[in-house]
C-alpha cells in the first residue's frame, strides 16, 4: 500500500509499505476512504513532538470501511463505514472508566504517533469497537471526518474546560481549524461575545462568517490594551488554539479575574507562566489532550443540522496526492487553506 511516512524533522515521503494486518483479537483493518491533515501533524515534522519516529505513516482522522476484524470485535464488521476516533480506547482500564480516554493505558494519542496512523490506503485499528463509529452509508465523509479530532478537540479542551456558559465575552487566539471547531461549538453556549485573533486575514474573515462577533490582527503592538479596553477587565474565557508562547502570553494577559484559560495548542517549547500575577486572580487554567467522549454527541448534533463541520473544508486532494496536500496546508496564509481532504479514488 502507499501511505505518507515521516523521515523525521522536516522529511515526509509517499512511499510503498506492507498492508497492515491483524495483531490482536480486537484489531481492525479499515480501507480508508477520506483522511486529511491536522495542524499537528505539523507539529510533528517540526519536531515538537520526538517520541514520533522516523518511518511512522502519519494521520489520525479518518473514515473507511472494515476490511477485516478481530474475532473478539463485536460491535462493527467487514463492509461497514466507521468513523475513526483520534484516540484509541481500550475501554476497560481505569482511565478509560472515568472517560480519560487520552490516558489510556494501551491506548490513548497513538495513531500517526506510536503506530502507524491513516494517511495511508489501509490502517490498522486497535480496540476497535472502542476507537471507531459506525456511519450511515451515505453519511458525508467530509463532515464526519472532521469529527475524528478537531471538533471534539474544540470542544473538549477549549469550550468544556473553558466552561463557557451563556453571557460570557469568549477570545479565541489562533484562527486554524481547532480555532474555528471551537468558535462553532462555543455558540452552542449562547457566549455574549466571541472575539477571534490571529494573523492571517482570510483566516478572520471566515471566522467572522461562522459567527464571530468581533476579530483582531495579532501582530498589533498594542493589542493587549485594545482588548483590555475593549472588554473592561479582559475576557471570561481565552482559548489558546496555536502552541507557541507567543499567544500563550497574550492569552494569560487578557484573561479576566475568575475567568478561565483553556490550552488546546500542541506546544514544542516552554512557556512562561506568569503565576506572580495570576494566582490572585482566581484564574482556571485548563490544559488537556482531547478525550474523545464527546464524539457521540457532536455526531448527533451534526446528523440533526445543528453542527456543519463541512464549512472546514477548502481543498480536495486525492489520497495519492498527499505531498501536495501537505504542501496546501503547509502554507495555509497563502493557499487560503482551512482543513484539507484526502479522498481516495479520487
Amino acid at each position: 500500500m502507499k501511505a505518507l511516512v515521516y523521515g523525521g524533522p522536516a522529511k515526509r515521503s509517499w512511499e510503498d509499505k506492507p498492508n497492515p494486518t491483524l495483531q490482536e483479537p480486537t484489531d481492525a483493518i479499515v480501507r480508508i476512504t477520506t483522511s486529511t491533515i491536522c495542524g499537528t501533524d505539523l507539529h510533528i515534522l517540526k519536531g515538537d513532538v520526538p517520541e514520533v519516529m522516523a518511518g511512522r505513516t502519519l494521520g489520525h482522522e479518518g473514515v473507511g470501511i472494515v476490511e477485516e476484524v478481530g474475532p473478539a470485535v463485536r460491535n462493527v464488521a467487514v463492509g461497514d463505514k466507521v468513523l475513526l476516533s483520534c484516540i484509541t480506547s481500550c475501554g476497560r482500564c481505569d482511565y478509560c472508566k472515568r472517560t480519560i480516554y487520552s490516558h489510556c493505558r494501551e491506548g490513548g494519542w497513538i495513531l500517526g504517533r506510536l503506530i502507524d496512523g491513516t494517511q495511508a490506503e489501509y490502517v490498522r485499528i486497535p480496540f476497535a469497537d472502542t476507537s471507531t463509529y459506525k456511519l450511515a452509508k451515505d453519511a458525508n465523509e467530509e463532515a464526519m471526518v472532521m469529527l475524528s479530532d478537531i471538533f471534539p478537540t474544540g470542544y473538549e479542551v477549549g469550550v468544556l474546560n473553558g466552561a463557557v456558559k451563556p453571557g460570557d465575552v469568549v477570545a479565541i487566539v489562533g484562527a486554524g481549524p481547532v480555532g474555528l471547531s471551537a468558535l462553532l461549538t462555543a455558540q452552542l453556549f449562547s457566549p455574549a461575545e466571541l472575539m477571534m485573533i490571529d494573523l492571517d486575514p482570510n483566516r478572520l474573515e471566515v471566522a467572522r462568517s461562522f459567527g464571530a462577533t468581533s476579530t483582531f490582527d495579532a501582530s498589533k503592538p498594542d493589542l493587549v490594551e485594545e482588548l483590555l479596553e475593549k472588554t473592561g477587565d479582559g475576557v471570561d474565557v481565552a482559548i489558546e488554539a496555536v502552541g507557541i508562547p507567543a499567544t500563550f502570553d497574550l492569552c494569560q494577559k487578557i484573561v479576566a479575574p475568575g475567568g478561565h484559560l483553556a490550552n488546546v495548542g500542541v506546544h514544542g517549547k516552554p512557556v512562561q507562566l506568569e503565576l506572580q500575577k495570576l494566582w490572585i486572580q482566581n484564574i482556571t487554567l485548563r490544559t488537556g489532550l482531547v478525550d474523545t467522549y464527546s464524539t457521540s454527541q457532536l455526531l448527533k448534533m451534526v446528523n440533526a443540522g445543528r453542527l456543519e463541520p463541512i464549512k472546514m473544508v477548502t481543498h480536495r486532494f486525492p489520497l495519492s496526492d498527499t505531498m501536495k496536500a501537505y504542501d496546501t496546508f503547509g502554507a495555509a496564509a497563502r493557499e487560503k487553506a482551512i482543513k484539507v481532504i484526502l479522498q481516495a479514488g479520487r
